[in-house]
């Protein structure tokens, strides 16, 4: 297989390099529509691990007659962004570099929809933003949309290969040696009983391995151990003090981040949320059934 899949390479073709965090990274972003649209019309995009900002391909187009402007990126360490090799990958990072992202393009405001590791760097960002983001983002996240995430970490059902690579002595050593058979088990066990296209994992796999990616994956996943650290201190707390619309948009046979996570959250942790049940529809959403994640997400925008 080969270095990049050729889908991104055409996927390149349509961003650019943004610098983030004073000078230190550049980060591959894309801006689909008017640039100078209002920030009801503005949908900001979080994609999830081990994913790349590509994983929102098939979807675009629904998203398009409803929204004026996309706005979405590779997080640091994946997709077509840096990938440093001796870094400590973490959740507080990847948030202020969306922010650098939004603010590089001038964005005041928008809905926000975030997928998987997405959903906690979204958790943060909310954390953020009961305090203040800052003056430049004055009309703030008009709402904010959850799909498949393990935001509730113990009942989240992680893979064998996932505790194994959060192992400091195995984690390395499993990033080097890691193969493409291995990521399709691991990628269609998570997605539940429902396998995803072979292409789709096939991209997913050259966005993850490209670069130094073949040997940052145990650094990457780290951020599950920010979700142990932080779940109850800041991120579910910040969920019942925000007065920001939520919208929780679960696939309903995700094995890794159960609906389970969903219910409960929708059950007195998110006072303003609305709870959409994505019927076949596995843990990667977006890619899985395109057309029913366009469905759920868009109804409830109408219905806002």
């Amino acid at each position: 297989m080969s270095e990049l899949h050729p889908n991104l390479i055409e996927w390149k073709t349509g961003g650019e390099m943004q610098t983030v965090l004073s000078g230190s990274f550049e980060i591959f972003c894309r801006q689909i529509g008017n640039p100078n649209a209002d920030s009801n019309k503005t949908v900001l995009l979080l994609h999830g691990f081990p994913e790349s900002s590509y994983s929102y391909h098939r979807v675009i187009d629904g998203l398009r007659p409803f929204f004026d402007r996309i706005v979405l990126f590779d997080f640091l360490g994946f997709g077509l962004s840096d990938k440093p090799i001796n870094h400590h990958y973490n959740i507080f990072e990847q948030a202020q570099i969306a922010l650098d992202v939004w603010q590089s393009y001038g964005i005041k405001g928008g809905h926000l929809i975030a997928h998987d590791m997405g959903d906690t760097v979204t958790n943060e960002l909310m954390f953020l933003a009961n305090t203040g983001i800052g003056n430049w983002f004055s009309d703030g996240f008009q709402s904010v949309t959850f799909t498949n995430g393990g935001m509730i970490i113990e009942l989240s059902k992680l893979r064998i290969l996932q505790k194994l690579t959060l192992n400091p002595i195995l984690g390395p050593v499993l990033s080097k040696l890691s193969s493409y058979k291995a990521f399709k088990q691991q990628v269609n066990s998570a997605n539940g009983n429902k396998s995803l296209v072979e292409s789709e994992i096939e991209i997913m796999w050259s966005a993850f391995r490209s670069g130094n990616g073949k040997i940052i994956g145990h650094r990457l996943i780290q951020y599950i151990d920010d979700r142990y650290r932080y779940q109850n201190s800041r991120w579910l707390p910040a969920l019942k003090e925000t007065s920001i619309p939520i919208h929780l948009c679960w696939g309903e046979l995700d094995s890794v981040a159960p609906i389970a996570i969903a219910e409960k959250l929708n059950n007195g942790t998110c006072p303003n949320s609305h709870f959409t049940r994505m019927s076949e529809t596995g843990h990667f959403c977006q890619l899985d059934n395109p057309e029913k994640w366009i469905e759920s997400v868009l109804n409830f925008y109408r219905a806002d």
